[in-house]
């Protein structure tokens, strides 16, 4: 019986699961929707697994451990959600609720830095010892590594990229703080400010596509590549980082974000060399990858991931794509 793992990535809308071999391949993925205010999301994520740990054994494979990735404040060392507010949970003991479903280990980590893990070891940051991921998406968050070792924080919630004070004395921010970077400069921020200032109700890839005939989109748009320049700034000042690896919807925008950005960061930055800033290389995949080498972690099969490329796990390249059966939900 071949060993397989786990790896469930939980986004503010899907539930994206998956059955991952020791060659890192997607050999089973169901994807639902996480969204209902009427389920409770820890009942959907103890079915879903099931469902997936059933198939596995049906299909002749064993399960020996299980990688589970979620927003919040999460401690890794007691696989404990501190405080997820997009899922209503507070101090979810989610490691030993499903290691007990499941009569494997589970571990627990935050998605945005599952997906810098993944980044560091098969993507753009691969190689580097020193580096940053910024997902920019609904809001913004960083994964931060240092000397190979993940920063986690005191309070467990490292990386909360979004609320530094890009322009001290700048817009409100949701969270009650004054010009925070993702009031600028993430897929809410971009919506939210070209509404207020007249726009139409758009989408962030929307006020993209405008950029070349529509000057409040560009103000909106310049507003937000200058916020992200101040904080990588500051990213760079205070961590020393290689690289800067973009993901999430935003980082999607290619050179109209890169170009800018790499001319702003580096003219800001008098006295030093910028560090490179680079596009992600896995994408949407990056949450589902690192929950599965923390899987292969969690079942003392650590070596197994050492072993993976980029090029074989992106076939497929989410967890819908041919060659993934998926289960069928009602």
């Amino acid at each position: 019986m071949s060993e397989v793992v786990l790896a469930l990535d939980i986004g503010g809308t899907n539930l994206k699961g998956a059955v991952v071999d020791t060659s890192g391949r997607v050999i089973l993925a169901e994807t639902i929707g996480a969204d209902d205010a009427t389920a409770e999301p820890l009942e959907l994520v103890r079915a879903l697994l099931a469902r997936l740990a059933g198939r596995a054994e049906q299909s002749g494979h064993r399960l020996v451990g299980a990688g589970i990735v979620t927003p919040g404040i999460i401690d890794p060392e007691t696989a404990t959600v501190l405080y997820a507010s997009t899922l209503r949970w507070t101090d979810v003991p989610l490691g030993s609720i499903l290691s007990d479903d499941l009569g494997v280990p589970v571990a627990i980590g935050h998605d945005v830095r599952a997906a810098g893990l993944a980044e560091a070891l098969f993507g753009a940051s691969s190689g580097a010892a020193q580096s940053v991921l910024v997902a920019i998406g609904t809001g913004v968050a960083a994964s931060i590594l240092t000397s190979g070792t993940q920063v986690i924080g005191e309070l467990s919630s490292a990386g909360e990229l979004g609320h530094i004070p890009a322009f001290p004395h700048g817009e409100d921010c949701t969270c009650g703080q004054r010009g925070c970077l993702e009031v600028y400069m993430s897929g809410a921020g971009l919506a939210r400010r070209y509404a207020a200032l007249g726009g139409e109700s758009l989408s962030a890839a929307q006020i993209v596509d405008r950029l070349p005939h529509d000057p409040l989109a560009a103000r909106v748009w310049a507003d937000g590549i200058e916020a992200l320049a101040v904080g990588l700034k500051t990213v760079t000042m205070l961590l020393d980082p290689a690289v800067v690896v973009l993901t999430g919807g935003v980082s999607r925008a290619g050179d109209a974000l890169l170009v800018p950005l790499r001319r702003q960061l580096s003219e800001s930055l008098a006295w030093r060399a910028a560090p490179r800033v680079e596009t992600s290389v896995l994408g949407t995949s990056g949450g589902r990858i690192g929950a599965s080498v923390l899987a292969f972690r969690a079942a003392n099969r650590a070596e197994v991931p050492e072993q993976w490329t980029a090029a074989t796990l992106l076939s497929p390249r989410d967890l819908t794509a041919a060659g993934a059966p998926s289960l069928q939900t009602n």
